[in-house]
């Protein structure tokens, strides 16, 4: 009996050992994982809360006490040494979506795109104007809009004066066999009241002034706006109605004045109209105002079309694409749009380290020229054949600035003149050591500039010897709790350090 319970308890002892292992999650494939990873020391582990924290192996954040999360392997031997580059793991890569492409010359072409609407050429409108004076007795054009032909007879009109010639006209022509002259002249006078010589040959025939006489229309086009009714005296010179001929009209569109140095008098344009939008139409620029609108901040480009169909009519909207050459920008590099990183002041790109494995990305200030729309040109830094990032910009940059680097946004100076530099050792083991160290050295007036780099232990110092000299800095990186190469740390100072940064052995 009492061996049974014996082997009882051994068998619950063993099943409670195993069932607290399990659900620990504690497996061996676990434990030789953590294992290969400490081995390698090829994996960093950071906190997705605070990412200046960096350690060779998973645990706790000692800040928010956070499970650590891998960062990053390095798959290659490749170390960044400059403080404006960055090395990506494969899957950062992959997960950014970053792409790359050769920096290329090419000779510049920009599309602009202008709207505007079409006008009537207005060297081809006319108004129809009264000859004599006179009482219109009736009118043949009675609404805008209406067509009308050149010697097309338009109104008839009750004038006296023209009574009174063409009766002169009849008495010259009895007299005509002695006085021709007279003759002549009284034909004359009806032509310069506008009265064709069919007319004038029609009164002499007949022997008959007629009370009434018709007005031909001297020039044809469509009527925009009637300026008398029938039964309205018009006196010599009163315009009856506005004609417009649009056998060719003008496309009038806004230019930005940053797009007005692309485009010049004789380009020729292509455009479109809603009303057609299956239809292309054509012409080139005859006219670029010279005066900018200083509410729009547009010049008006006049292109002119020839309209023989009568598809096109003032005022409905067009919209153009025009190819401009930019010659000035010649055998330039030109780079996507999505390449730039733009401040304002500073514009950015990062380009691929040449003859490298390993995904190792420079930034690199550039100048830019002209924008094309979704391409800049470069008219320094950048050289031809360089691999330039065009997809995933912002993640690297968001990376260099998470590690403290040269980015879009954080600008490295060169010190001044009469600075002098310092190297010297300096132990830590983490992010938290480089910003405790830096942050101890630059407290310290004259202290210019500070760099700790984790890899090297090495602290890069620029200072102005009139203010400060290097033992003050050390002595005081020493009471952050680092140790240097001249002045060692307090245990008790040392001792309050987070476990992470516990660099002594």
């Amino acid at each position: 009996m009492k061996t049974k319970k014996i082997l009882t308890y051994i068998l619950i002892l063993i099943g409670g050992i195993f069932l607290g292992r399990w659900l620990s999650g504690d497996s061996g494939e676990h434990s030789d994982t953590v294992h290969n990873h400490a081995e390698s020391g090829a994996q960093v582990w950071t906190c997705s809360m605070h990412p200046q924290i960096r350690q060779d192996k998973p645990g706790k954040c000692p800040l928010c006490a956070m499970d650590l999360i891998p960062l990053k392997t390095a798959g290659t031997a490749v170390e960044v040494t400059g403080s404006d580059e960055i090395m990506l793991s494969k899957e950062a890569v992959a997960l950014a979506d970053i792409q790359t492409a050769k920096a290329v010359r090419g000779n510049p072409v920009k599309d602009i795109r202008l709207y505007g609407t079409i006008q009537a050429d207005e060297r081809l409108s006319r108004s129809q104007t009264s000859h004599v004076n006179g009482r219109i007795e009736k009118l043949y054009v009675n609404f805008t809009g209406e067509t009308v032909r050149q010697g097309q007879v338009i109104a008839s009109v009750y004038s006296p004066e023209l009574l009174t010639a063409q009766q002169e006209l009849l008495e010259a022509v009895k007299i005509s066999a002695t006085q021709p002259d007279i003759l002549s002249a009284a034909r004359e006078k009806l032509r310069l009241l506008k009265l064709t010589d069919a007319q004038i040959a029609g009164i002499e025939q007949s022997g008959k002034a007629s009370a009434q006489v018709d007005i031909t229309a001297n020039t044809g086009g469509i009527v925009v706006s009637m300026k008398v009714e029938q039964g309205d005296y018009a006196g010599q010179g009163t315009a009856l109605f506005d004609l417009i001929d649009l056998s060719s009209v003008w496309a009038v569109f806004d230019a930005y004045e940053t797009d007005l140095p692309c485009l010049k008098t004789g380009d020729r344009v292509e455009y479109t109209v809603q009303a057609l939008p299956d239809k292309r139409f054509s012409g080139k620029i005859t006219f670029i105002n010279p005066v900018l609108d200083k509410t729009t901040r547009t010049a008006k480009i006049r292109v002119e079309t020839s309209n023989a169909g009568m598809l096109l009519k003032p005022e409905m909207y067009a919209t153009a694409n025009v190819s401009a050459s930019l010659k000035q920008y010649s055998d330039r590099i030109i780079v996507p749009k999505t390449a730039i990183l733009w401040t304002g002041k500073r514009s950015i790109v990062y380009v691929k380290r040449p003859g490298s494995e390993a995904a190792v990305f420079k930034l690199r200030e550039v100048e830019l020229g002209v924008s094309l729309g979704d391409s800049y040109v470069i008219l320094s830094g950048i050289a031809e054949g360089e691999e330039i990032v065009t997809n995933g910009v912002f993640a690297i940059d968001a990376s260099m600035q998470l590690e403290g680097k040269q980015s879009m946004m954080n600008v490295e100076t060169s010190p001044p003149t009469g600075s002098e530099h310092l190297t010297t050792a300096v132990q830590g083991l983490c992010e938290m050591c480089r910003e405790r160290i830096e942050k101890a050295a630059k407290e310290i007036d004259g202290v210019i500039s500070a760099g700790w780099d984790a890899s090297t232990k090495q602290l890069h110092l620029h200072y102005d010897p009139s203010k400060t000299a290097p033992d003050s800095v050390l002595k005081a990186i020493a009471a952050a709790g680092h140790d240097t190469d001249r002045y060692r740390a307090g245990d008790s100072v040392y001792d309050a350090l987070p476990e992470c940064c516990k660099y002594r052995k």
